[in-house]
């Protein structure tokens, strides 16, 4: 009886050296290294994340003026805490040079700094709307677009046609693009109308000889194009 007592404490002591050995055992350096992981991912998801203020990854400085066709992000933060509009709206600057802003309807974007429209949009919504409006407003797309010129007379396309930002487009070149010269133009007498350039605002015309310059190579002659800038093609005499 005796020895069949110890027999049994000699297994229970087996098993219990068994179950100690199965154990985890601490690895020195872990907690450091499990430290260390948990940092680097908390650096990546800070890493991936957008910086405050940016939008979209994009951040214009406040030199920048909106231009027809530029996105800009809108929200007013007094309807997000009452939960009004809890997200930024999108509103594209129209060729009018305005966007259509909640509440005070239709302002002019075009030729201001985001900060310069927000200023206007938070006077103009205290004035009837708010106590307080706090405005929060930031370019989210540049249009690729500087502006457009128009063509009208004797081509192809009349109409208006985009110009791209760092495009060289010429009188010439705008012609082309129209789909070249209508069968009755006067291609010596056509010219380019430039508003409001003057201290008095007057026009600018420029008589342009496009045969020269398209037919016999002489491109020095012709004109680099600026915004808004008009094309006349003109029909020519007809004789019989």
């Amino acid at each position: 009886m005796k020895n069949f007592l110890s027999y049994l404490l000699l297994l229970a002591c087996g098993h219990l050296s068994l179950a100690l050995a199965e154990l985890p055992v601490p690895v020195s350096g872990s907690k450091n290294a499990a430290t260390s992981a948990t940092s680097s991912a908390t650096a990546s998801s800070a890493a991936a994340a957008p910086a405050a203020g940016l939008l979209n990854g994009y951040m214009a400085d406040d030199s920048y003026k909106l231009r027809v066709g530029d996105a800009v992000s809108f929200q007013i933060l007094e309807d997000r805490v009452l939960g009004i509009q809890e997200t930024p709206v999108n509103l594209v600057v129209t060729d009018s040079g305005e966007i259509d802003v909640t509440y005070i309807g239709r302002q002019m974007a075009v030729g201001k700094t985001s900060k310069e429209l927000a200023a206007g949009l938070k006077a103009a919504l205290e004035k009837e709307y708010y106590k307080k409006a706090t405005v929060v407003l930031s370019l989210n797309v540049a249009t690729r677009i500087l502006g457009r010129v128009y063509i009208w007379g004797q081509v192809r396309n009349q109409g208006a046609l985009d110009m791209q930002i760092n495009e060289n487009l010429t009188a010439g070149n705008a012609i082309l693009r129209a789909g070249g010269f209508g069968d009755f133009a006067s291609k010596t007498k056509v010219k380019v109308v430039r508003a409001a350039t003057g201290p008095h605002g007057e026009k600018q015309t420029f008589n342009l000889n496009m045969e020269d310059i398209l037919e016999n190579g002489k491109i020095e002659k012709d004109i680099l194009l600026q915004p808004n800038d008009l094309i006349i093609v003109p029909t020519r005499l007809v004789n019989f």
